[in-house]
């Protein structure tokens, strides 16, 4: 794939939401189009992203991390966009954070030079692509996070074959009992940062954690649990520190979700014999969601004493196409189109066929149910009494990540719904 490919590769209709009678046009000609979502020039159903919500999310978000003196590394793994990716370099964002080798090489090529991936790495195929995408773009820097002896051994056996040009720059995970992965206890910390620092296959870089599975939303219970997270990472990095262990000029040292970064950011500030590069690496802000993030940004503003500047900036439209029997509308999306796995979709507005501007929906309005292609959207209000087939519905989301998965491209609109530009996805 080119960087042409990736960046403004061509789209037709065989991608959903694409225009039926337009032909194929690069991404970068999509703006120019004159389409508009409210007169019906795309087909439904619809992801789309507000293109004032967006830019002011990564401003909002850049500032954040600039003012409590931390970098930002957003989690791609959220939009695999290149076009999102460049957006967030542009605003500011130290480097990027990634799950997988194969989004690593999205990132890298849409022009990333400083990535984590949050994960663990251990297959000679992953490592061998670490490092032949680290030979072909000289200044890469690439870390990721080990957690165990067995880990550290395969990465051993694989530079035993001689296939490694250099050490794999390496982050030590702390974790939390119940959790994904990461280091339990200090001692299993201390005992795996030695290794790594004799290790002649990794080079000990930093200490990350992840804290975001822990979130309740509950500003109480989130701060305890933050606080003696970062405890831990404190004295563990205190520790390496005091025996020397870490080999880099700079130590990294990250954390930060999308749900409770503030309560982690200060704590990344951390004195040690060398500089601290601090580095959050929430994703989600990108766009932001009308469900679990909006409700988990409610506390962070409450905590912070003022409002903050995230905002819903994704929206997937579909159409009434049955009304089969009292209190229900049948709307043309579904499994396939939008999140489902946090909670089901949000109504947030209606525009019928007799009306030119969107109405906020109904308290009343509620997603009850999903399939492949369709949602069941039900209400006793007059207003859902009165749909017809082909009103249409905007549908928020809750979590961005398995919304952006399902969509090849989405345009970018202005405040009237004018297509504007367009992104497309690497999944």
């Amino acid at each position: 794939m080119t960087l042409q490919d990736l960046l403004d590769p061509m789209l037709d209709a065989s991608q959903k939401g694409f225009p039926h009678h337009s032909g194929p046009l690069r991404r970068s000609a999509i703006g120019s189009q004159g389409w508009n979502v409210l007169r019906g020039d795309l087909p439904l159903p619809l992801a789309v992203i507000r293109r004032d919500a967006l830019a002011g999310n990564l401003t909002w978000m850049q500032g954040f991390a600039s003012g409590h003196g931390v970098g930002l590394a957003p989690h791609g793994k959220t939009t695999m966009s290149p076009q999102l990716f460049q957006r967030q370099l542009d605003a500011g964002a130290w480097g990027l954070t990634f799950a997988t080798v194969g989004q690593l090489r999205a990132g890298v090529a849409a022009g990333a030079t400083r990535c984590i991936i949050a994960n663990q790495v251990f297959r000679a195929i992953d490592l061998q692509g670490i490092d032949d995408l680290k030979r072909g773009h000289p200044g890469l820097r690439v870390a990721f996070l080990v957690d165990s002896l067995d880990q550290l051994a395969l990465i051993e056996a694989w530079k035993a074959t001689g296939k490694g040009t250099q050490p794999h720059e390496v982050l030590l995970e702390i974790g939390v009992d119940g959790g994904r992965t990461g280091c339990r206890t200090h001692e299993q910390a201390l005992v795996l940062a030695q290794r790594l620092r004799s290790s002649p296959a990794t080079r000990f870089v930093g200490i990350e954690c992840y804290e975001g599975l822990g979130a309740t939303g509950q500003s109480d219970a989130d701060t305890a649990y933050a606080q003696a997270l970062m405890k831990r990472v404190r004295d563990i990095a205190l520790a390496c520190d005091a025996q020397q262990f870490f080999e880099v000029d700079e130590i990294l040292l990250t954390a930060g979700g999308s749900a409770i970064f503030d309560l982690v950011a200060d704590h990344l500030k951390l004195k040690l014999s060398r500089p601290v590069r601090g580095l959050l690496r929430s994703g989600c802000y990108v766009t932001h969601d009308h469900g679990t993030y909006h409700r988990m940004m409610n506390s962070v503003a409450a905590r912070m004493g003022c409002g903050h500047g995230l905002h819903a900036a994704m929206e997937v439209w579909a159409a009434v196409q049955s009304c089969p029997e009292p209190g229900l509308a049948i709307l043309s999306v579904g499994k396939r189109d939008i999140s489902y796995d946090l909670e089901l979709p949000i109504p947030v507005g209606y525009r019928t066929q007799s009306q030119s501007a969107i109405a906020a929906a109904p308290g009343d309005w509620k997603i009850s149910a999903m399939n492949d292609q369709h949602a069941y959207l039900r209400g006793s209000s007059d207003e859902h009494k009165a749909l017809r087939v082909g009103d249409l519905v905007v549908l928020g989301i809750s979590h961005p990540c398995t919304t952006f998965d399902k969509w090849r491209w989405m345009p970018v609109v202005d405040a009237d719904y004018n297509v504007c530009d367009a992104i497309v996805t690497c999944f």
